[in-house]
């Protein structure tokens, strides 16, 4: 497990694997991997770190104290990276040196981030358009990370011949572990993962090499890690529906039953999201519109009719929203029933790609 930044220099990656198995991370979400989302996953059983949704950086930028708050206030037990998005060279450096003076177990540079309004202001996503920038980038950022520096990315913008060059980019730049989603930005989440392009990484860089993009169950990942000779796996959206996803893995890899969720356990996780990421200060409405978003993951494991989907995006408030969870999900035998390991087939989550930005 990282050990935090020490302010008298680097901090070592420990061994790629830990009890013979891969780590695992969280995904890091705008909008979704707040503090209160990252409770809720670690009492599921907690990946081996998390990554904070990202710091915007520009020349007027401060720290959102919502997103330090997710690592002032890190009761999980687990690291947590700080993620930066961001071009101006000056004030990514400034931001860093800010970030460090708080608990983090390292930098992380966000070139992934695939929603439009991001990369057309030639940042995340954007900016493997500019390999230029990006070597600049990397240079000033690790001459300012006496710890560790980890970077997110995407395979391409919109294909990948330039993908060799940026992963010669992280050799040269010392970059300590690398995150690779393996579509291009383009992509998007409905474009097949280019696993070999995973692989790619992994045989080229210095670094470890964590694989994401998705990983849907436990069985997914060991084939994942078979695949690709990652180091480890990052999953996003496949954590929201499944959040016993980490534990299951974890299982997994280290032979031992995997635990199996009902659909009373979905129900106790709902309540567990309602406590923790609505805001008491929000309306019945907005409060059901918040919960929506993560019900759209869950809801593709809970019937492969898609019942419950269509229920719940019709609930008009929270009150309402509760109770078609409790008809679907506790109702007659439904308690029981088991949790679906895999989304069903032909039930779709239908977010926008601003709510899927798991990079």
């Amino acid at each position: 497990m990282p050990a935090a930044v020490a302010a008298d220099g680097p901090s070592a990656l420990p061994s790629p694997f830990s009890a013979s198995r891969p780590w695992t991370v969280l995904a890091p979400m705008q909008d979704v991997t707040n503090l209160g989302f990252l409770r809720v996953i670690a009492r599921c059983g907690a990946p081996d770190w998390f990554v904070t949704e990202f710091f915007r950086v520009h020349a007027t930028s401060t720290l959102e104290k919502h997103i330090l708050a997710s690592i002032t206030e890190n009761t999980t037990g687990r690291p947590i990276f700080a993620q930066l998005i961001g071009e101006d060279i000056p004030h990514m450096v400034r931001t860093v040196r800010q970030l460090l003076q708080f608990p983090v177990a390292g930098i992380d540079l966000n070139l992934g981030c695939p929603a439009p309004k991001v990369y057309r202001k030639n940042v995340g996503g954007g900016l493997l358009r500019d390999l230029a920038h990006v070597d600049q980038l990397l240079a000033a950022l690790r001459a300012a990370t006496p710890g560790l520096f980890t970077v997110k990315m995407r395979i391409g913008f919109d294909d990948t011949a330039a993908f060799p060059d940026f992963l010669a980019l992280m050799r040269q730049h010392r970059v300590d572990l690398l995150s690779v989603h393996g579509r291009t930005v383009k992509g998007l989440y409905r474009s097949p993962v280019d696993y070999a392009a995973i692989a790619q990484a992994a045989q080229s860089v210095a670094c470890p090499v964590v694989a994401n993009g998705d990983i849907t169950s436990a069985a997914k990942a060991q084939t994942v890690v078979a695949q690709t000779g990652c180091a480890g796996l990052m999953i996003g959206r496949h954590a929201i529906r499944n959040p016993w996803i980490f534990r299951q893995i974890h299982e997994a890899f280290a032979g031992e039953k995997i635990f199996q969720p009902t659909l009373s356990d979905v129900r106790s996780y709902i309540d567990d999201l309602a406590a923790n990421v609505l805001a008491p200060d929000m309306t019945p409405l907005r409060q059901a519109a918040r919960l929506k978003k993560f019900l759209n993951f869950v809801g593709t494991g809970v019937d492969p009719e898609g019942n419950f989907l269509a229920a719940m995006r019709r609930a008009p408030d929270l009150p309402e929203l509760l109770r078609v969870c409790d008809a679907h999900l506790l109702a007659g035998d439904r308690a029981n029933r088991p949790f679906s390991s895999e989304p069903f087939q032909g039930v779709i989550a239908r977010p926008n790609c601003e709510q899927e930005c798991s990079l």
